[in-house]
């Protein structure tokens, strides 16, 4: 692999990276606030 390809794989590692935890985060949100609306008040 030529340096340029190896830079370019990194930012998409990282970028991957982000990605995966955003999603992550967002799941989480996603099923607090799913548990919160099936509570009965």
């Amino acid at each position: 692999m030529e340096a340029r390809e190896l830079s370019r794989l990194r930012e998409l590692e990282a970028e991957n990276a982000k990605l995966k935890a955003m999603y992550a985060e967002l799941s989480l949100d996603n099923r607090v606030l799913k548990e919160a609306l099936e509570k009965k008040w």
